[in-house]
This record gives C-alpha cells, structure tokens and sequence, in this order.
C-alpha cells in the first residue's frame, strides 16, 4: 500500500516541460506546415503574376505589330492612290496633247494617221509564225504584244523609208529600194539588231 504514493510521487516530481513536449512538437508541426503552404501559396501566386505580365506583353505586342501592320497597309493604299492618280493625270495630258496634234494635222497625215490605226498584223499569222520559231504554243497575250511590236517596228521602218525617199528626191509611193535603205540605215543605227551569226574569237 505504501508503494503507491511513492510512485505517484515520482511522477508528481516529473518536470512539467516533459510532460509538454510532444505538445510543442506538434504546434511546431503544424507552423511549419503553415509556412510550407504560405510559401507555394506565394509561389503560385508569383507565376500567376508572371504568366499574367507575359500575357499582358504578349497582347501587346500582337496589338503593337497589328497596329503597324495597319499603318504600313494604309500607307501602300494611299501610294497606290496617289500613283493611280498621277497615271490618271498623264493619261489626262497625253489625251489633251494627242488631240491638239491630230487638230494640227494635215489632210494627207490625217489620212495616213487612222490608215495606221486601223492596221493590224493578224494575230494567227503572229501565232504561228512564234510557235514555228520557239516550237512551243503561246498564250494569247503574248500574240497581242508581238502584234503591237511588230507594228510598231513596222511603222518605224516605213517613217525612215519615207525619209530617204525625200532625201533622194523622190515622191511616194515607196519603193523596194527605199525600204531597204531604211533597214540599212536602222542597223547602222542599231535600232535593228543584226540577225547573222558572227564567230568571236578572243584572244
């Protein structure tokens, strides 16, 4: 019966800081815990804040490169305006002008004049005559504007030829010998190129 006291005693004279100490141990426990997740809350909330900033710079540069490429679209708009505008304008000039040259003309010029609008080389004669050339089929457009070539390289011809017959002292019509000198003058000139073979020979 006397042992009991004793050993009540004993735990009576136990220090009150052992009794305690697994009660600390769990408080520090859990304030680390605590602090554990108000770190990765921090840190989740920092990679909001950077995904958000990066967001933010990424709309804005999408913005910024729109914006730009709506002033450069907006600048190319008004040159092409303004060119279609200065075209309009020498088209205008080359009308007005075209007009007091054919007012000026002459009863003969007049009539040689719409002779030489009027005519044309047939474009099938053209065609063939490029496909046995190049051995290959053409497309129209390319027929158009050796028809428009050839004219003009035909009228250019027969103004020469009408030059020598008046410096020859002759009167049209024109003839095979004018026609020639023409050409011949014109390869002088280099306004027609030479279509013989020539070997080069370097040295």
């Amino acid at each position: 019966m006397a042992e009991a006291p004793e050993s009540q005693r004993e735990d009576a004279a136990l220090p009150s800081s052992s009794l305690s100490a697994p009660a600390d141990l769990s408080a520090v426990e859990v304030a680390a815990g605590q602090e554990k997740e108000s770190v990765e809350v921090m840190a989740e909330v920092q990679g909001v804040e950077i995904k958000s900033k990066e967001a933010a710079e990424l709309v804005l540069g999408e913005l910024e490169e729109s914006t730009s490429q709506a002033c450069a679209a907006k600048k190319i708009k008004i040159e092409i305006k303004d060119k279609k505008e200065k075209k309009h304008k020498v088209d205008e000039d080359e009308i007005q002008k075209m007009q007091i040259l054919v007012s000026s003309f002459s009863e003969e010029q007049l009539n040689r004049y719409e002779m030489y609008r009027r005519s044309a080389f047939p474009k099938a004669a053209i065609k063939r005559l490029i496909q046995s050339i190049t051995g290959t089929s053409v497309s129209q457009n390319v027929v158009i504007a050796m028809s428009g070539i050839s004219k003009v390289f035909v009228g250019e011809v027969v103004e020469e030829a009408l030059d020598v017959c008046e410096k020859w002292g002759e009167s049209p019509p024109l003839q095979p010998k004018h026609m020639r000198e023409a050409v011949r003058r014109l390869k002088t000139r280099g306004q027609i190129p030479n279509s013989k073979y020539k070997k080069i020979l370097f040295h």
